[in-house]
């Protein structure tokens, strides 16, 4: 069994957790460099970027993830997470740059600004072509550069994109009963539960 680790510094990691469980990972929570030295794919959930680096700072997660990451590891990144992967971040702050993406923090508004939108996806992701999407403080992917390819919009807005063995969304596929990204995701490292 494929064991996906969940960074669990902030966010709702048991919500990531229990689709990992669903469709035939084994979850496992990632707070140290051990923890991740044990897993095969990795989540990055949403919380706060900019406190996420700061708690990442102590094992070094950020250098270690992104050595993971270019070594080949795949990744889901939700919310923050994105923010964690894109190339450039505004307004600026530090990322780990793994990402060929620009994004605009908070740029749908504050907390009080949260909402669910309909999102329409590609066909990759199977049928319906629509689902929804939460957004909390979420970022906005101003940029897209070679080699991502959009898998989901909000209006003309890109939400949901994949580069290699990254996936990146900018809402949280975890708190809906939607789970084609999570499936996508684990049907891309391996698992077919």
């Amino acid at each position: 069994m494929l064991r996906v680790g969940i960074l669990s510094l902030q966010g709702d990691f048991a919500a990531h957790a229990r689709l990992v469980d669903r469709f035939g990972g084994q979850p496992s929570e990632v707070r140290t460099a051990k923890d991740l030295a044990v897993v095969e794919a990795l989540i990055l959930p949403g919380g706060e970027s900019s406190a996420m680096l700061r708690l990442m700072a102590p094992e070094k997660l950020d250098e270690r993830i992104n050595d993971r990451i270019r070594a080949g590891m795949a990744v889901l990144a939700t919310c923050a997470g994105v923010i964690l992967l894109a190339r450039k971040v505004e307004p600026d702050q530090s990322s780990l740059g793994l990402l060929d993406v620009d994004v605009a923090r908070n740029a749908y508004g504050r907390q009080l600004h949260s909402s669910i939108e309909s999102l329409r996806l590609d066909s990759r992701l199977g049928s319906p072509d629509e689902m929804e999407g939460v957004f909390i403080r979420a970022p906005r992917i101003t940029r897209v550069g070679k080699g991502v390819t959009v898998l989901a919009w909000r209006d003309r807005d890109p939400v949901l994109v994949t580069s290699g063995r990254v996936l990146a969304a900018t809402f949280h596929p975890e708190l809906t009963t939607e789970s084609r990204v999570h499936k996508y995701f684990l049907h891309l490292v391996g698992c077919h539960g």
